[in-house]
């Protein structure tokens, strides 16, 4: 039952252009159990799966369009970025099966992680600390600290210098 409620909550106040106040939603998510720190920012037309399988840290900013695909849980630390249209994906398909089960895996955005516009963050796939992947891109495994990637699959570009 609960996931009836969440589907409607979600498409009259997330999945909505109607631009409802964060604090609206930050309240709804913890309503259904979703653990959200402080100044989180949620843009309009922003899907959710499953909040009680979602965790975000502190100063988090999620753009318009963002989905959050989740299936598994999806953390996200603080000081993160998911830009417009980024797309958190914790479920697939096994294609050796011809029942194609599901396959689940969490998705870990560690502190200070930047998702850039349009990009993809795949089932069981670590996005480390203050790492970037940039617009379109596809993480298919393990984001490394402090490094830049892109593409599809994304590869290492360069390290991400930040200045005080």
């Amino acid at each position: 039952m609960i996931k009836l409620f969440w589907y409607f909550t979600n498409i009259l106040i997330f999945k909505t252009l109607l631009p409802f106040p964060s604090s609206i939603k930050v309240f709804l998510l913890h309503m259904y159990g979703a653990k959200i720190g402080k100044k989180v920012v949620i843009k309009p037309n922003v899907n959710i799966k499953y909040p009680w399988l979602l965790t975000i840290g502190d100063n988090c900013w999620i753009g318009e369009a963002v989905w959050i695909d989740n299936l598994a849980q999806v953390t996200i630390g603080s000081n993160v970025v998911l830009s417009q249209g980024a797309y958190l994906l914790t479920g697939s398909h096994d294609y050796t099966k011809a029942s194609f089960d599901l396959i689940l895996g969490d998705v870990t955005l560690e502190d200070g992680v930047w998702i850039g516009a349009k990009a993809m963050v795949c089932p069981d796939v670590t996005c480390k600390s203050h790492s970037i992947l940039v617009v379109g891109s596809v993480a298919t495994k393990d984001l490394e600290s402090y490094t830049i990637y892109q593409g599809n699959p994304a590869v290492k570009k360069r390290m991400r210098k930040i200045m005080a």
